[in-house]
């Protein structure tokens, strides 16, 4: 399933949410059209958690990454409330951290699915072993490409990567992360990938001006076409309800 949506006519949605398999954030302050498109497809299988991250509604572009459903890393301005919100929304087993790094737009210079992660090649030794350790993923740094955050998105089914990469390069990128590749677009040409759309291993949003042909190239290298919430999504979710209630 590939949806089109927009932020307030900001087709840029991956700066306002952000999906894994087992959770997904977005920001508050929305329109009621926005948040109905990702709680009319996702509420029945994950939880849709309202927040802001440092008092900003541009969650998607301060936090990270694609995820595994084992934790969230944020920058130090986040506060202690917002943080708070974020954690009681969420199992206990999903890790918080705060990371005190100088590249502090964090999702434009990383990306990951359940078990790789992509990293900028200047990120500090220190939350290179954070990330490692709280999404439990291999850290590979891309040094051609230093925003990998912002012009590459991948998941556990395929990837979608900035539309001037070369063949050669796709390869090389796509044995590491053991999943096919892409070059491509969405909203009508954008090269910024990350910034357009979120996936995960069953669903996609992507901006209001992404065209059918994007769509079309979204769905195939992602899978999307028969892919159904996971089991792990299912049962996280009934847990979450009978702890809540």
């Amino acid at each position: 399933m590939v949806v089109r949506a927009s932020f307030e006519n900001n087709c840029e949605v991956s700066c306002f949410a952000r999906l894994t398999n087992t959770y997904s954030l977005v920001a508050i302050g929305g329109s009621e059209n926005f948040y109905s498109v990702f709680e009319g497809e996702l509420s029945d299988t994950i939880p849709v958690v309202h927040a802001s991250i440092a008092s900003c509604r541009i969650i998607g572009r301060g936090t990270s990454v694609w995820g595994t459903g084992m934790g969230y890393w944020y920058p130090t301005t986040t506060t202690d409330q917002e943080l708070q919100h974020i954690h009681d929304s969420l199992l206990d087993s999903v890790q918080i951290r705060r990371v005190e790094e100088g590249l502090s737009a964090l999702d434009n210079v990383t990306t990951c699915n359940d078990y790789v992660a992509l990293v900028h090649p200047d990120l500090d030794r220190e939350t290179e072993e954070i990330l490692a350790g709280v999404l439990k993923v291999e850290v590979l740094t891309v040094a051609d490409q230093v925003l990998v955050g912002s012009y590459c998105v991948f998941s556990n089914q395929g990837g979608l990567v900035y539309p001037k990469t070369s063949i050669e390069d796709q390869d090389e990128l796509s044995s590491p992360l053991q999943v096919p590749l892409v070059a491509g677009t969405v909203n009508r040409g954008s090269e910024v990938i990350a910034a357009g759309m979120v996936v995960n291993d069953w669903c996609a949003f992507c901006g209001l001006d992404t065209t059918s042909t994007e769509l079309s190239v979204v769905e195939s290298v992602f899978k999307l076409n028969e892919a159904k919430p996971s089991t792990i999504a299912t049962s996280m979710r009934d847990s979450l309800i009978d702890r809540l209630t």
